[in-house]
């Protein structure tokens, strides 16, 4: 029991983490030295798949990577850490496509999702970032991105 409450911790915690992770890389790198990749996201798409998808699949090969590695390679905790690490990322990966492409920019047929508030003032945000090509750079902590940039702008 107490395994499995480690590791589905373990997991949640990933997945939680993965939106720092992804606001951290989106702010710094893909509006830094990777626009030249990250650029094809902020115009009109071509097609089904756009260069920014590299980011993506790059991600899900480590998490696969984790996961196969853990369960085939290894043995005991660390077994134990690296599949929950994968997983987490996976959940976290998951959660973002369904959100950011599929609600957001309409690659899924996810419109529904628009039901409830809160996802709907995570598309708002995101959609401020395509507008700026700025922050807010986390999507599932956008809404916040934009509200602690009003209260400091208040400040001012």
């Amino acid at each position: 029991m107490a395994r499995e409450l480690s590791f589905w911790s373990l997991v949640v915690l990933v997945a939680v983490a993965m939106e720092l992770w992804a606001m951290l890389l989106h702010g710094r790198l893909w509006h830094g030295v990777l626009w030249f990749a990250h650029r094809s996201h902020h115009t009109p798409r071509r097609g089904w798949l756009e260069f920014n998808d590299a980011f993506a699949a790059l991600h899900a090969l480590v998490a696969m990577g984790l996961i196969i590695g853990g369960l085939e390679l290894l043995d005991g905790q660390i077994q134990l850490v690296a599949v929950a690490v994968g997983v987490g990322m996976s959940v976290f990966g998951m959660a973002y496509f369904t959100v950011h492409d599929g609600l957001i920019h309409g690659r899924l047929p996810v419109a529904f999702l628009a039901r409830w508030s809160w996802l709907r003032r995570i598309r708002n945000a995101h959609l401020v970032h395509h507008q700026r090509d700025a922050a807010p750079y986390g999507l599932f902590l956008g809404v916040w991105e934009l509200r602690r940039q009003q209260a400091l702008a208040k400040k001012s």
